[in-house]
């Protein structure tokens, strides 16, 4: 935490406003400059990424026009007739995240179908995804594993394979959660004309202590988002007593950030890049001092994509008997997130996952964080060459 977030917070909770106002709306602005989105996507903070996913998908389920204003990425991303989503329509949705993802879904009271894994890179397989789309499937929604950017061309082609085949284009939702910062050709991730949604918790790459932001392509998504996370009230009404004067026409959420947290994050954005470099940075070292150590694989890192290593992902050989043997250096490793597919909530989605089966027995994660040091980071590399 920055001692200017210190400040601007301090700032702002003396100010006599601290709920949702201007510091809101500088904060969006700051954020659409810093990931040079197009003009037509637009930005809408909240108070989680949980909250920014269900709103995504909520939003979804009203049928109509959904317009890009000026649209700018590889095929049409105009639905001139949304049909709308009703309660048991399919979301191809991967296991292997925080399920704060795939727990939206299931609030919607949408399907969940799982696809699997692709082993090189922990992200969905997109093989896997093409197999697995259905006239029933309306949303494909991903996460950027560790902050390494999935193959979003591919996913393109996809969806307009799709078109083609069943006669619409499902919506693409790409949780960022992990990959603030990252690029996949040159792009920021969240400006390739999806809808995006991304955490600012406590311990993502940009933190506002918690909170997080829904980037949408379409205008009338982003009018509705602005009423939804405030209970369905238009807060940009001029009455006085907007509250008591303003009529409601589709009900909302308690969703929204205050201008307590976007002075946290407005003030961290300022130093972000150093945050995102050093993970970098780290994230680079090990890939090229693991390369050639027996027992460890390391994952797909193409030059056309550029993580901002949130987290570091490996594989290793005797995976326990690794963690046992990091532990007993004194270093912490995990997989960070444990399959979704597994808890008794979904028990009603269970289907095969050949790929994450094998994967989840050797993935692990080692720090990578901006507060490892140099000589932390030799210490790892050096305690993983000593073998296990």
């Amino acid at each position: 935490m920055s001692d200017e977030a210190i400040q601007s917070s301090a700032e702002v909770l003396s100010s006599g406003y601290i709920g949702q106002g201007p510091i809101v709306d500088k904060f969006e602005q700051k954020l659409h400059n810093y990931l040079e989105l197009p003009m037509y996507a637009q930005i809408v903070t909240t108070n989680s990424a949980t909250a920014a996913e269900h709103m995504a998908l909520h939003m979804l389920k009203k049928p109509g026009k959904l317009t890009q204003m000026f649209p700018e990425y590889g095929g049409s991303s105009i639905y001139d007739d949304w049909k709308g989503m009703e309660d048991g329509d399919e979301v191809l949705c991967t296991s292997l995240t925080c399920t704060a993802t795939n727990w939206p879904v299931l609030a919607n009271n949408f399907k969940i179908k799982w696809v699997d894994v692709n082993p090189n890179n922990l992200n969905m397989d997109l093989d896997d995804l093409r197999r697995k789309i259905t006239r029933k499937t309306k949303v494909i929604y991903f996460v950027h594993w560790g902050g390494y950017p999935v193959d979003l061309d591919e996913v393109e082609k996809i969806c307009t394979e799709t078109k083609l085949k069943y006669g619409f284009r499902p919506v693409v939702i790409e949780d960022c959660a992990h990959s603030f910062g990252s690029k996949y050709k040159g792009d920021y991730i969240g400006s390739h004309g999806n809808l995006c949604t991304f955490s600012f918790q406590a311990i993502k790459h940009l933190t506002s202590v918690d909170g997080g932001m829904l980037i949408t392509p379409f205008h009338e998504h982003y009018e509705r988002a602005k009423l939804l996370r405030w209970y369905g009230i238009d807060r940009e009404n001029n009455s006085k007593d907007f509250r008591c004067e303003a009529d409601v026409e589709e009900w909302g959420f308690k969703f929204h950030m205050n201008d307590v947290n976007a002075s946290i994050g407005m003030a961290n954005l300022k130093g972000i890049d150093k945050i995102i470099d050093r993970h970098k940075e780290n994230g680079n070292y090990y890939n090229e001092n693991l390369k050639d150590v027996a027992g460890v694989t390391l994952l797909e890192n193409k030059d056309d994509r550029e993580s901002a290593y949130w987290i570091y992902s490996m594989k290793v050989d005797n995976h326990d008997r690794f963690m046992e043997h990091m532990k007993e250096c004194g270093i912490m490793v995990s997989r960070v997130h444990e399959r979704n597919d597994k808890h008794t909530c979904v028990k009603d989605f269970v289907s095969p996952l050949p790929n994450l089966d094998k994967v989840i027995k050797e993935m692990i994660c080692i720090p990578c964080g901006w507060w490892v040091t140099d000589e932390q980071r030799e210490y790892i590399v050096d305690c993983i060459k000593r073998g296990w």
